[in-house]
């Protein structure tokens, strides 16, 4: 078991089942399926303490009832929540739109964020730390950390030395050409030349890992999604959660893409903790093609 800190957001998801395909200047019919627990930060961590690690979020939630909601599901599912703010704003809130093929459209509808970065990460134990926030302003922080922990961050942002961290996440959809073609500059720009592998995802193409002098590839089971919400979440959890227990990065990159095709076969924005259990004996399951 190991101390992970994650750093994100927490919210309450609101989905939509559309009955038809999502399209500009149509009128669609939709099924509300409620209110469920998420937030890029949530989502990640929820799988890593279903994986027995110690997960602290570093999140803000607002003083309102979505906030008493939102504590109260990180709390049932093992979170340690006594680093999140509550603060005078609503609480993270997005519209989650899932088409009848599976794949999701997020509208943010309210972002509850502190104007300042968590401090306390300074003092908090940590082996692994992860980033899953597109503040512009913890480049400081985490570097009070690299020699203490292992630092995986998300991008964007892809701005010069703004995530010193050793392993740098993106989906291949919010990066440009240029970057996905050189990786390895990404990696040495953006992490102030600390990042050791750039992993790229693609979505149902599964994921490249990029190092020096090494390129690594894995290729994703075809499988029917039900909601893609999550997913690259649940990859980030797998990667760690290999990285941590000493799998080369080949073999975590393997337990990554199985992770984050395992969230796209359940109607939730984390991976429940059945199916971290499920994936961890090496036995994924849901709705193979």
């Amino acid at each position: 078991m190991a101390r992970i800190v994650v750093i994100g957001s927490a919210a309450h998801d609101e989905t939509i089942r559309l009955a038809e395909p999502l399209q500009v200047d149509a009128h669609l019919n939709g099924i509300l399926e409620g209110v469920r627990l998420g937030g890029g930060g949530a989502n990640t961590a929820v799988a890593l303490a279903a994986a027995g690690h110690e997960v602290t979020l570093l999140a803000a939630v607002g003083r309102d009832a979505a906030g008493d909601a939102v504590l109260a599901d990180l709390v049932a599912v093992g979170i340690d929540t006594t680093s999140i703010s509550r603060l005078d704003q609503p609480t993270t809130r997005s519209l989650i739109l899932i088409d009848p093929t599976g794949e999701r459209t997020v509208i943010n509808v309210a972002r509850c964020e502190a104007d300042t970065p968590p401090d306390r990460l300074r003092t908090l134990p940590a082996d692994v730390i992860y980033v899953r926030s597109r503040r512009r302003d913890l480049a400081p922080l985490l570097a009070t950390k690299t020699a203490k922990a292992l630092i995986v961050a998300h991008l964007p942002p892809v701005e010069p030395g703004i995530r010193p961290a050793h392993v740098l996440i993106a989906s291949s959809a919010d990066l440009d050409a240029a970057a996905i073609q050189n990786p390895g500059m990404l990696g040495l720009a953006t992490s102030g030349g600390l990042a050791r592998w750039v992993v790229i995802t693609a979505g149902a193409a599964g994921a490249r890992a990029y190092a020096a002098r090494e390129m690594l590839a894995v290729n994703a089971r075809c499988v029917r999604p039900v909601d893609t919400t999550g997913a690259g979440d649940a990859f980030a959890a797998g990667l760690i959660h290999a990285l941590i227990e000493g799998q080369p990065m080949a073999d975590a990159l393997e337990t990554a893409v199985r992770f984050g095709t395992e969230a796209t076969l359940w109607p939730t924005s984390g991976l429940p903790a059945s199916a971290v259990q499920h994936l961890l004996r090496d036995e994924p399951h849901g709705n193979p093609a």
